[in-house]
C-alpha cells in the first residue's frame, strides 16, 4: 500500500509539472514562437500522467479493503506509517546466522511434532505384545497374575480369570507394529523434507534480498541518468535547440524510470521480509 501510495505521490508530481509544462508551450503558441505540434505533444504529456493517477487510486483503495478485511473490519481508510522510503530496515543481513534459528519456524516444529508421536505409536503397537501385570507379589514371589497367565485358551492373555488380552491373532498385532514403523519413517522422510525446504527458503531469501538491492542502486542510477536527461530536454527546447519531441520522450523516461524505482524499493523491502519470514521470525536468538 505505501509503494502505491508513493506512485500516486510521482503521478501527481509529474502532472502538476506537466501541467506547467502545458501552459508555458500554450503561451509560446499563442505568440508563434512554437507550433501547436508541440502543444499537442505537451497535452500527450498531461493526459498520459492524468490516466495514471485514477488507476493508482483505484489500486490503493482496494488493498485498504484487503488490509481492514484482513484485520476484521469493514471496508475503510487505513491510517498510514512511514512512507516506502523512509521504513527503517538493515542494509546488511548480519553475517555467521547459525541454522539453529530454522528450529523455530512453524513448519519444522509441526514436523518434528509429527515425529515424536509417530515414534510413540511405535511403543504403543509393541506394548500389545505384553501384558501390563504386576510380575513379583510380596516378599519376591511369583505373582498370581503371573501363575494364572496361561491359564485360558491359547492364544490369550487371561488376567484373573476375567480380562484377556490376545497373544496370537493371525499377525494383527505384527502388522500394527510394522503400520507404526512405517509410518515413522514417512514421519521421518516428511521431517528431512521439511528441513531441507528451510534451508531452500533461506537461501533464495537470501539471494533475493542481495540482488535486489542491486537492482534497486541500477535502478535509482538511472532515474537520476533520467532526470537529468529531462533537465536538459527542457533547456534545449527553451533555447530553441530541439523540438518538443525529445521533451516528450525524455520526460516519459523519467517518469517510468521513477515508478519502476518505487517498484524496485518494494521488491527489496519484500525480499527482506521473506529473509524474516524464513528464518522463523528474524534473526535475533
Amino acid at each position: 500500500m505505501r509503494e502505491l501510495d508513493l506512485e500516486l505521490e510521482i503521478s501527481r508530481q509529474t502532472l502538476a509539472s506537466r501541467k506547467d509544462s502545458l501552459r508555458l508551450t500554450q503561451i509560446l503558441a499563442d505568440h508563434g514562437a512554437t507550433s501547436m505540434l508541440d502543444v499537442r505533444q505537451a497535452e500527450q504529456l498531461v493526459y498520459g500522467a492524468g490516466a495514471v493517477i485514477p488507476d493508482t487510486e483505484q489500486r490503493i483503495e482496494q488493498q485498504e479493503n484487503f488490509i481492514s478485511t484482513l484485520l476484521g473490519n469493514n471496508p475503510q481508510a487505513i491510517a498510514r506509517g512511514k512512507k516506502l522510503v523512509d521504513q527503517p530496515h538493515a542494509l546488511e543481513v548480519p553475517a555467521g546466522l547459525p541454522s539453529s534459528l530454522l528450529e523455530r519456524r512453524p513448519d519444522i516444529r509441526q514436523a518434528e511434532q509429527q515425529l515424536i508421536a509417530a515414534n510413540a505409536q511405535i511403543g504403543v503397537a509393541k506394548a500389545q505384545y505384553f501384558p501390563q501385570i504386576a510380575l513379583t507379589a510380596t516378599g519376591g514371589y511369583q505373582s498370581s497374575a503371573l501363575s494364572s497367565l496361561f491359564v485360558g485358551p491359547a492364544g490369550l492373555w487371561t488376567f484373573g480369570g476375567h480380562a484377556v488380552q490376545p497373544v496370537f491373532t493371525g499377525g494383527k498385532i505384527r502388522s500394527q507394529v510394522r503400520l507404526a514403523q512405517a509410518q515413522t519413517e514417512e514421519a521421518t522422510v516428511f521431517y528431512q523434507r521439511t528441513v531441507q525446504q528451510a534451508f531452500r527458503d533461506v537461501s533464495d531469501a537470501l539471494v533475493a534480498y542481495r540482488k535486489s538491492q542491486e537492482v534497486r542502486i541500477q535502478q535509482q542510477q538511472l532515474t537520476s541518468s533520467a532526470e537529468e536527461a529531462t533537465k536538459l530536454s527542457n533547456m534545449r527546447y527553451k533555447g530553441g535547440a530541439t523540438s518538443y519531441l525529445e521533451v516528450l520522450d525524455s520526460d516519459t523516461r523519467y517518469f517510468v524510470a521513477q515508478l519502476a524505482l518505487s517498484q524496485a524499493q518494494l521488491r527489496e523491502l519484500q525480499a527482506l521480509v521473506q529473509i524474516y519470514r524464513s528464518l522463523g521470525g528474524g534473526w535475533q536468538q
